[in-house]
């Protein structure tokens, strides 16, 4: 089966938004009181459940298209290397050689999955 490119810039899309929503949970959990209204109130963890629903709709968009699992999934591992850049920037987060290695190692292996 080939994995139609819009398929793969949908799972893309979705990588940068998971990434987004990691950020808006952490910025969230820094700001709230520990209460459970603390949580369900919280504009910033509400904005990360808001990125995780595109996650899953940008998901299935990208089936509904066509594509394998075994190709597409393997990108959204794209998602550590998003939230590492915005960990970096955001919260002063070092991206040490090893971590720029391991971002590579992941972009290996998301090409060797979609051979």
């Amino acid at each position: 089966m080939v994995t139609p490119i819009s398929s793969i810039l949908l799972f893309l899309a979705a990588a940068v938004f998971g990434a987004v929503g990691q950020f808006l949970y952490k910025g969230g959990a820094d700001a709230a009181t520990g209460g459970v209204a603390s949580y369900l109130l919280n504009p910033r963890i509400v904005a990360g459940v808001v990125c995780y629903t595109a996650v899953m709709v940008l998901f299935v968009a990208a089936f509904k298209r066509g594509g394998s699992l075994a190709v597409l999934y393997p990108i959204y591992s794209s998602t550590f290397i998003f939230a590492a850049v915005i960990s970096h920037y955001a919260f002063g987060t070092p991206i040490k050689v090893v971590n720029i290695c391991g971002m590579g190692l992941l972009v290996a292996g998301m090409y060797c999955m979609g051979r």
